[in-house]
C-alpha cells in the first residue's frame, strides 16, 4: 500500500513537471509570436515604378527616452531599403522624381496603446499579451506606401511582436530586418 501511494506521487510529481515544462514553452513561443494585417492597393506600382523615396513627414518612433530614436529611424531605412531593393527599386536620387514614398512609425505598448494605434494608423494587429511574461514588450511596426500626389497612404501594413532585450543588439537588428522584409512581401518586385 505505502508502495503504490509513493508511485501515486512520483506520478503526480512527474505530470506537474511536464506541465511546468509546457507552460514555459508555451510563454516562450507567445514571446516570439508576431501577427500583421495589410489594407490597400498596390496596382498603382507598375512595372515602370522603379523609384521610392522616404515620405517628408511619415517617420515616427514611439518609444521610451532609453530608445535613440534617430538611430531607429536610421535603421528602418536601412533595412525597408534593403528589403525594397530586394525587389528591384531604388532610392531616388535627387535628381529623380520617386513614383512612391515610404513612410513608417514604431511604437512600443508602453507609449502608444492599441487603441491610439487604430486612431492614427487605422490598423491594429490584435497581437494578444495573454501568458506572455512581463520581460517582453509589445512593439508595433507600420509602414505605408503613399503616391507622390496623394497625401493618403495607398497600402500600409503593419505588424505587432514582442521585443527581446536579452538578445543581442545585431540578433534584434537581424530579427528587425527578417520582420520588414516579411512586411513588404507583398510589394510586387520590378
Amino acid at each position: 500500500m505505502i508502495k503504490k501511494c509513493i508511485s501515486m506521487i512520483v506520478v503526480g510529481i512527474s505530470m506537474l513537471a511536464g506541465c511546468s515544462t509546457t507552460d514555459s514553452a508555451e510563454a516562450e513561443m507567445a514571446a516570439t509570436r508576431t501577427t500583421m494585417v495589410t489594407t490597400g492597393d498596390l496596382t498603382m506600382l507598375s512595372r515602370s515604378s522603379k523609384a521610392f523615396a522616404w515620405h517628408p513627414t511619415m517617420f515616427a518612433v514611439h518609444a521610451s527616452d532609453e530608445v535613440d530614436d534617430q538611430a531607429v529611424i536610421k535603421h528602418m531605412q536601412v533595412a525597408i531599403t534593403q528589403a525594397m531593393q530586394a525587389k528591384g527599386y531604388h532610392l531616388a536620387s535627387a535628381h529623380e522624381a520617386p513614383s512612391v514614398l515610404v513612410g513608417f512609425g514604431l511604437a512600443l505598448e508602453s507609449e502608444m496603446s492599441d487603441k491610439e494605434i487604430l486612431k492614427r494608423a487605422g490598423l491594429v494587429a490584435g497581437l494578444s499579451t495573454v501568458g506572455v511574461d512581463d520581460e517582453y514588450e509589445k512593439g508595433s511596426v507600420l509602414v505605408a506606401l503613399f503616391s507622390p500626389h496623394n497625401p493618403i497612404p495607398v497600402w500600409r501594413v503593419l505588424a505587432q511582436g514582442f521585443t527581446d532585450s536579452d538578445n543581442t543588439l545585431e540578433q534584434r537588428e537581424q530579427r528587425f530586418e527578417r520582420l520588414l522584409s516579411t512586411m513588404l512581401q507583398s510589394v510586387p518586385a520590378v
